[in-house]
């Protein structure tokens, strides 16, 4: 059997059915090593308290989830967005995190003009950046699916992300989820550019499932959609990216409901049936 060494649980694939305490003791539990979670959780258990049992089960925290919202109507809303960040950039420290995910944000409220959101979200990364990296903590942008583009994000592709890394320099990259650009007819060669560029910080697992019954809640477990895992995987290693295949399930109305330690043990059995190479 293959080693848990490259999976990565991202919380929220559990977060109805655990705390975060109660995440961290399933997960070490079945032998995984790593973990991502969200703010919330995190602020729910006390960012002291969870940094504790990170170094405590010697876990790697494999990013943040997250930061961004950077379009707003107005500079109060803009501002209000960065000094956010620039906490969740010292949580993310606090716990030791590979990176602190970005999703950016959509159209600012009452607007419709997304190249003034593209624009919003360029010039609040660039606000924070100097922070992070005077803290040593890169930031990943995630792409997030066109569908999203109104409301969480306008970053919708790759490309769009590693525009925005090289136009901003050092401290950027990209989290790689497939549930968000699996379809992207770009994606072998902008995961080549990101990985020569050493801008892939993450990579994030689960499955697009046919039919999708709710656009934010209907993810799919790894083999049960139409996403060849594989071949992405395939892509980023040979990009240089050997970093873990991070589990991102949010399933309202399956994963979330079953318990979670049967979910933790299906996200490892999927993950050697269907992710290793």
């Amino acid at each position: 059997m293959s080693s848990l060494d490259g999976l990565s649980i991202n919380l929220a694939t559990v977060r109805e059915q655990f705390t975060l305490a109660q995440a961290v003791d399933a997960c070490v539990r079945e032998g995984i090593r790593a973990v991502s979670p969200w703010r919330d959780q995190v602020a729910a258990a006390g960012l002291k308290e969870a940094a504790a049992m990170v170094r405590a089960n010697g876990l790697r925290v494999t990013g943040l989830c997250r930061g961004g919202m950077f379009p707003a109507a107005d500079a109060a809303g803009r501002a209000a967005a960065i000094d956010d960040n620039k906490r969740a950039i010292d949580e993310a420290c606090a716990l030791g995190a590979d990176c602190l995910v970005l999703v950016v944000g959509g159209l600012a409220q009452g607007s419709k003009d997304i190249m003034a959101a593209r624009q919003m979200v360029t010039d609040g990364v660039g606000a924070i950046l100097d922070y992070a990296r005077t803290n040593r903590m890169p930031l990943a942008i995630e792409p997030l699916h066109p569908m999203y583009a109104a409301d969480r994000a306008c970053i919708n592709t790759m490309e769009q992300a590693l525009d925005v890394c090289d136009e901003l320099g050092d401290g950027l990259g990209v989290a790689v989820d497939v549930y968000h650009v699996w379809w992207d007819p770009k994606l072998a060669q902008q995961i080549a550019r990101a990985g020569a560029a050493g801008r892939i910080l993450a990579h994030h697992v689960c499955d697009w499932l046919v039919p999708t019954r709710d656009l934010l809640l209907d993810r799919g477990m790894m083999g049960d959609g139409v996403i060849d895992l594989r071949r992405i995987r395939r892509m980023i290693e040979v990009a240089g990216y050997n970093g873990p295949q991070e589990v991102e399930i949010f399933s309202a109305e399956n994963w979330w409901k079953r318990p979670g330690d049967e979910v933790i043990a299906t996200c490892i059995a999927r993950y050697r049936s269907e992710c290793v190479l």
